[in-house]
């Protein structure tokens, strides 16, 4: 199928972006890599009146650690934190997801914050950023604001975004102690979506016990869940094999996972248990280390 008519934009200022949302509202859709929004259009499920392009914005291709935050700019392709030394030097449960997300192909023209705004589901970052207590930044032409990832998706591809807010950057917390995490992924092929993603993210006090934990699941629920009860079973806990298989075991009744061709409920919630007890021995290894 071809996509229904629209109309386009090309703007070169994010003033000038943010004035064109104000005046279209919910009859314009953003273009920043287009590996989700594209598919749908060309299936008709999504029929925006306009596309405005943003790939022409300066400023928004940045990765940087500042003020306290690993900063990641809309701009972002997915292959661009793949390569970026900063993210392997400041945040690991980034740097571990990145090379899982789809294919080659759409990870050089796929953003991150694109994929956050999504929301799908199945899309690794959400679950990132989950574990890793980051921050969506939103801007509109009366402001911006900073939304916690805990409260910006709201259900199956939807987000608390407006119609007239365009993400700018997705920030996350830099470590303050010994820290380590990763991002484990079961696909049925290169390129699949997750039959199950678990990311993973830990900080150790001084003495080695756990002082913040990260815990978060994707595509086994109608949102990517941040198993909070498992996070909690973590703090003040020395790492060691009991308290990971606690912890796996909570992350696994937070999942709600349903029977498809990928596998059964069951299975998905085994593979949750154990994903997460691996994730979390994996992440106390590279605190360690620090």
């Amino acid at each position: 199928m071809y996509p229904a008519g629209f109309d386009y934009q090309a703007p070169t200022t994010i003033e000038e972006t943010l004035t064109v949302l104000a005046e279209r509202g919910e009859d314009v859709k953003v273009l920043a890599g287009g590996q989700s929004l594209i598919p749908l259009m060309k299936l008709r499920f999504a029929q925006p009146s306009m596309l405005v392009d943003i790939n022409r914005l300066p400023g928004l291709d940045f990765i940087d650690a500042s003020n306290g935050y690993l900063r990641i700019g809309a701009l972002v392709r997915h292959n661009d934190v793949v390569a970026s030394d900063v993210v392997r030097r400041t945040n690991h449960t980034v740097a571990h997801a990145a090379p899982w997300v789809s294919d080659p192909l759409v990870r050089n023209l796929g953003t991150v914050c694109g994929s956050l705004a999504h929301a799908d589901p199945q899309g690794d970052w959400a679950s990132v950023m989950l574990a890793c207590g980051a921050e969506v930044v939103a801007r509109k032409s009366s402001g911006e604001r900073v939304i916690p990832m805990t409260e910006f998706i709201t259900g199956v591809f939807t987000t608390q975004l407006a119609p007239d807010e365009l993400v700018t950057e997705v920030r996350i917390p830099k470590y303050t102690g010994p820290s380590g995490g990763t991002y484990l992924k079961l696909e049925r092929k290169v390129g699949d979506y997750a039959t199950v993603g678990v990311a993973t993210h830990l900080t150790l006090r001084p003495d080695g016990r756990v002082v913040q934990a990260g815990i978060a699941l994707t595509a086994v629920g109608p949102t990517n869940i941040k198993a909070v009860e498992a996070e909690r079973s973590l703090i003040g806990a020395e790492p060691g094999e009991a308290v990971w298989a606690e912890a796996g075991r909570l992350a696994a009744l937070a999942a709600d996972p349903r029977d498809d061709v990928r596998g059964s409920a069951d299975y998905k919630r085994h593979v949750v248990d154990v994903f997460t007890q691996r994730g979390l021995a994996t992440a106390a290894e590279l605190a360690a280390a620090n």
